[in-house]
């Protein structure tokens, strides 16, 4: 794990100290002219500033790393920004193997100072020998409590909640019967929610995107949905599917627009190799016909969407965007499986008129990476926690899950 980013501060701003301690102390032949002390100052000034605020320069911090702590390797990275400010995350950790279906723990980690240090990992789920995933959180904006809804085997689905900012858990309570109410509309045998965060509304209402197989593990024929809680994870019910007209939907986010309605950003493998939307009122009925954006492309992986502010006088809402932006099959990073591009690139973008445009996009991660999530954080800024290198170079063996703070002004110097 790389140096943290504060330590590396502290050092060079006690090198530079010293080293102007001893042109001061060494006669006055030597002392320093004004301006090798004008230099000097504005080199402190610079490196006194907070260790983020240089927008240009990210500091990233691999929070977890491919064969280390037990398992093989950690994909599928969530994020949310608690009510106290503090940072709460969660990671798949594949014990024997890179598949879906291996025996697979839930992991988190937490930052109580916005991203600069991070608790150890603890063991969220353990389901013994089967794949628990799909893990998905929603902070409840009323009292800060943590909810986490998650699936086991593909056939079973959990709530549990955290009312101390996810140090402890309620013990979990199985809601899969709320997934059974879909079988009129799509006979399953494969459930997953999410992945990455869920949806609280304005109004109250949580929502979670879900999707549906009745291919077994192969995960294919699929369809999507949500499952939503009108009090505050209490009991979940079932929404509508979105209209089935793409190949092979799956994994979604969700964001909602100024208007109140809520607008879905679709994983498929049509064709048309573009991100599908489809929009709803009320975030769970009668979703729209789904339909392509051109401006995002879809390499066949999941995309995180999170809004970052609303509008205000003098100033549009944002709502920010990112996945792999490519389009190529090199060959380079493991075969193609369904028709699944590079997962290379990784590309944030953003919004200002509700996903209608993307006018504004940065590159974070011109190699290997895959999955990602967003969280809003205070002031601007924001976090992302992505799937980062590959071992060997293989897009499938993820190395690290790598955590970062951005800023909008870092992300509209890429446009």
């Amino acid at each position: 794990m790389p140096t943290p980013p504060e330590l590396t501060h502290r050092r060079f701003l006690g090198q530079m100290t010293a080293g102007m301690t001893e042109l001061g102390t060494a006669g006055t032949h030597r002392r320093p002219n004004h301006a090798t002390w004008t230099l000097a100052a504005l080199l402190a000034l610079l490196f006194l500033q907070p260790p983020w605020s240089r927008a240009a320069e990210p500091n990233r911090i691999d929070l977890f790393e491919a064969r280390q702590g037990g398992y093989h390797t950690y994909r599928i990275p969530g994020i949310v920004s608690m009510k106290s400010g503090a940072l709460f995350t969660w990671v798949e950790a594949r014990r024997t193997g890179t598949g879906d279906w291996e025996d697979i723990d839930i992991l988190s980690r937490v930052s109580r100072d916005g991203g600069v240090t991070w608790e150890p990992a603890r063991q969220l789920v353990d389901a013994g020998t089967k794949p628990a995933h799909n893990g998905v959180a929603i902070v409840d904006a009323s009292d800060g409590s943590l909810h986490f809804v998650y699936c086991v085997n593909y056939s079973q689905a959990f709530h549990m909640r955290s009312d101390d900012g996810g140090r402890t858990f309620s013990q979990p309570k199985e809601i899969t019967e709320t997934f059974r109410r879909f079988e009129g509309q799509f006979l399953w045998n494969v459930i997953a929610t999410g992945p990455g965060h869920g949806l609280q509304l304005r109004a109250g209402r949580f929502i979670i995107p879900i999707w549906l197989s009745n291919g077994g593990k192969r995960h294919r024929p699929s369809a999507v949905g949500v499952i939503y809680s009108d009090d505050h994870g209490a009991t979940w019910q079932a929404g509508d599917l979105v209209p089935n007209t793409l190949i092979n939907m799956s994994e979604t986010g969700a964001v909602e627009r100024e208007d109140g309605s809520v607008l879905l950003n679709i994983r498929s493998e049509d064709r048309e190799r573009r991100r599908a939307v489809s929009v709803s009122k009320d975030g769970a009925r009668k979703w729209s016909r789904p339909k392509f954006d051109p401006a995002l492309v879809e390499p066949v992986c999941f995309g995180a969407l999170t809004r970052l502010s609303w509008t205000e006088p003098g100033r549009a809402g944002q709502i920010l965007f990112s996945n792999p932006d490519s389009q190529s099959h090199s060959g380079k990073h493991g075969a193609s499986y369904d028709g699944n591009m590079d997962r290379v690139n990784l590309t944030i973008r953003m919004s200002r008129d509700d996903g209608v445009t993307w006018p504004v996009r940065r590159a974070l991660e011109p190699g290997v990476a895959g999955y990602s999530d967003l969280a809003p954080g205070p002031d601007g800024s924001f976090y992302c926690l992505y799937e980062r290198d590959g071992v060997g170079g293989s897009m499938w063996d993820t190395r690290f899950i790598s955590f970062v703070r951005l800023d909008t002004a870092w992300l509209e110097a890429g446009k």
